[in-house]
């Protein structure tokens, strides 16, 4: 393959909430000498199958997502999701012959569009109304076949799997979450698998079932799951002394609708005690991550839209164990509005007038709860929170394109473009659900585009003056042994990403960060240059980007705010006091105290570029790969702090994309709502091998050598947009190492 690098203690804090006095336990790590040993594992935890609204068997996409085989893409580890409410098709059945099992063979005039009508009969539907109108409730349909054929295809392929659901959220849009007690237990390993149709699981999905029908706002079934005859109550909460509180349902069904009514906070509030039951009854067995959380507009009290920062805030509050990050790296990247993002989206939450994504598009694919220096997430982590960045595919299908298509004006299967990469420890063992979510827990994660990077080493050390200083030839080392050995640094006085590095004042902090560019080709199928820097004249196949800069990123934490304060809560700005008409945005000064943190800014940029800080070149002992590295010192820190990166294959000041600072701009400019009127970046290759739109293109039909065939043309010409401006621009995001420095401020929600 060519090469492209050519081209601890437990803190605790006490807050006011909800009238409330509320114990804030960070959560429990290992401390150095303690870690289990663990690899970076790459993942996918937000996709979809016909069991809601995607296009294939549960089947195709488990082998879309975790085969290694050419074509496939290669995911270590894998949680089916999709949206919680019910649905009418049949996921478990299978496309064609080539993905039948003994246990669920192909079907003759059966697939997975096939209704669970016409598939197990209308009788076998359960709850309330679900056989009138054919549709099954999501709990069943997690607890009686889905989670069978992911127990299944686990054991059968040996695959690290296990399920979760997309909730649609109360007073809010969408959680990507789980609950996996239950789920692909230990038995399992040793159990013999059916040679014949039909499968009894050894394990459950009992625990995410009950969650669907309790919490989801999707679910208005009040038949306490028929036999399971489940009680949502939540100790020590109102329940049945709750207005909002359904008798025969015995769980919370908020009522009413429209201006004035209320539906948005009741909402939100039940949302809540979904949180105190998954914290109070499966504390280390769930997590809850609200999903593209900018796309449906600010936190509406009077509706079911978005989240505001306080949303974010109160969730963590009530469980942090359970809610620990975001997912501000949204799927639909190939999307005709990137990320599904856009300004005035319809009321599909069920509000009755249209409102801007937050932010009224992605930045670089990111949203700007995430993407902006200084924003939302800076005045999380400035806390000194426990909340972290995730990225997700959220496939559902490849907009006018087959799912065997390699071109996409919608989405990317798992895999294929993002991936979390998580510090899993399991040791000797083999990948397990609970190890899987004890990483996701820990934020010892980051997330990558576009294959930019494949491996990440980022660690903080201390060093004071004196015998037995560190240096910085000494961190650096231990940075590069762990990167080449897709591990993490475990040493006495050195912290990695989701940790923190305790120390006296006056202490140097050097921080150390080793990336490999993988060499070769990522998952793209164009290899004509990229149009983004063509127009600043740099020739660089779509197929084979290049890591272009590493930016690291410090803020200062200040401590949590306090519920009922002024900088408790805030919505970021609406509509064009943002986002403006030219695509260009405003700065912090219009954000409101409680959605940023103006100590966040970039503290050094390392490239190969002139003018940047540079890195160096170092080939692995392990398998003669190259590596980049980097070290610098912050020196006599005297506050607590925290470190984070970013990285991208564009550099600063490349026209339509990143401004001159490096920072992405909005993604309006490669946006095609409005094509004739704001598409600005041309696609001017013309190539040999451009199948139309008609012809289905596999990998076997060679690279698409020529600016696509669906690409908007305006004025005659063919402009950047859909899957091409995706892989056009790609960036990495890490999560944050914190320095908390005695007698400075605790980083409470850490250790």
């Amino acid at each position: 393959m060519q090469s492209r690098f050519n081209k601890h203690q437990v803190a605790l804090a006490v807050v006011t909430f909800l009238g409330t006095t509320t114990s804030l336990v960070a959560p429990t790590a290992a401390t150095a000498a303690t870690k289990v040993a663990g690899n970076y594992v790459a993942g996918d935890f937000h996709n979809h199958t016909t069991c809601s609204d995607g296009t294939i068997s549960m089947q195709k996409l488990i082998k879309k997502a975790t085969d290694k085989n050419p074509g496939n893409w290669g995911l270590d580890w894998f949680v089916q999701a999709g949206h919680g409410g019910n649905g009418n098709r049949n996921c478990t059945l299978v496309e064609d012959a080539s993905l039948s099992t003994p246990a669920y063979p192909y079907v003759v005039g059966q697939g997975p569009n096939t209704t669970w009508a016409a598939s197990i009969g209308s009788a076998n539907l359960k709850g309330d109304g679900a056989a009138a109108s054919g549709n099954m409730w999501r709990w069943q349909s997690l607890q009686e076949y889905q989670y069978q054929v992911v127990e299944y295809l686990s054991a059968l392929n040996n695959t690290p799997l296990f399920i979760g659901m997309e909730s649609v959220v109360a007073g809010h849009e969408h959680t990507s979450m789980s609950v996996i007690t239950g789920q692909m237990p230990a038995s399992l390993d040793t159990a013999v698998l059916p040679t014949t149709p039909g499968y009894t699981a050894l394990g459950n999905a009992n625990a995410l079932a009950q969650w669907s029908y309790c919490f989801d706002r999707g679910d208005t079934d009040t038949s306490r799951g028929t036999t399971n005859q489940w009680n949502c109550s939540v100790t020590g909460s109102l329940n049945g002394a709750d207005p909002s509180w359904n008798a025969t349902a015995m769980k919370l069904m908020p009522s009413g609708s429209g201006v004035g009514s209320g539906v948005g906070t009741k909402g939100h509030n039940k949302t809540l005690e979904a949180l105190k039951w998954m914290a109070q009854n499966h504390g280390t067995g769930s997590y809850y991550i609200p999903a593209h959380l900018e796309r449906a507009g600010p936190f509406n009290p009077d509706s079911n839209n978005g989240f505001n920062v306080e949303s974010l805030r109160d969730f963590n509050n009530t469980a942090p164990n359970v809610a620990f990050g975001f997912e501000t790296q949204p799927g639909h990247g190939a999307s005709s509005e990137r990320g599904e993002y856009k300004q005035l989206r319809n009321g599909f939450t069920g509000s009755t007038v249209n409102v801007d994504s937050v932010g009224g598009t992605t930045y670089g694919g990111t949203g700007v709860y995430g993407a902006v220096i200084g924003g939302v997430w800076d005045a999380l982590l400035g806390e000194g929170r426990n909340w972290w960045f995730f990225a997700s595919s959220d496939w559902h299908n490849r907009g006018i394109f087959g799912p065997d298509d390699r071109r996409s004006t919608q989405d990317f299967q798992p895999g294929e473009y993002q991936r979390n990469y998580t510090m899993v420890r399991n040791g000797t063992d083999k990948l397990r659900p609970q190890t899987i979510v004890d990483g996701l827990r820990t934020g010892n994660n980051w997330a990558s585009s576009g294959q930019l990077i494949d491996r990440l080493s980022f660690v903080a050390c201390s060093s004071y003056a004196g015998l037995g200083a560190r240096t910085n030839a000494s961190v650096e080392a231990l940075a590069l042994d762990a990167a080449t050995k897709n591990k993490d640094v475990s040493a006495t006085g050195c912290a990695t990403m989701g940790e923190k590095l305790v120390v006296r004042p006056g202490a140097d902090i050097i921080v150390s960060i080793v990336a490999r560019d993988p060499a070769g080709a990522n998952n793209s199928p164009y290899s004509f240059p990229n149009p983004s820097l063509m127009q600043i004249g740099v020739n660089q196949p779509l197929n084979m980007p290049v890591l272009d800069h590493i930016d690291v990123i410090r803020g200062l934490v200040t401590g949590y705010r306090q519920p009922g304060s002024a900088d408790y809560a805030g919505e970021w700005p609406r509509n064009t006091n943002w986002l403006h008409t030219d695509g260009t945005t405003a700065d912090l000064s219009v954000v409101p105290a409680a959605a940023k943190n103006t100590t966040a800014a970039l503290l050094k940029t390392f490239s190969a570029a002139a003018g940047a800080s540079a890195w160096t070149v170092a080939t692995s002992s392990v398998d003669g790969t190259p590596f980049l590295k980097m070290t610098f010192r912050i020196p006599a820190v005297q506050a607590s702090q925290y470190v984070r990166l970013r990285g991208s294959n564009l550099p600063a000041a490349v026209p339509y994309e990143t401004d001159a600072s490096g920072n992405p701009l909005s993604d309006f400019y490669t946006n095609t709502t409005s094509a004739s009127s704001q598409l600005r970046i041309p696609c001017t290759t013309v190539g040999t091998n451009v199948p139309t739109n008609a012809v289905t293109w596999t990998a076997a039909s060679g690279l698409i050598d020529g600016c696509p065939a669906h690409l908007p043309v305006v004025s005659g010409q063919k402009m950047v947009a859909y899957d091409v401006a995706a892989w056009s621009d790609l960036w990495f995001y890490s999560n944050p190492i914190y320095v908390e420095v005695n007698g400075s401020t605790i980083v409470a929600g850490v250790n």
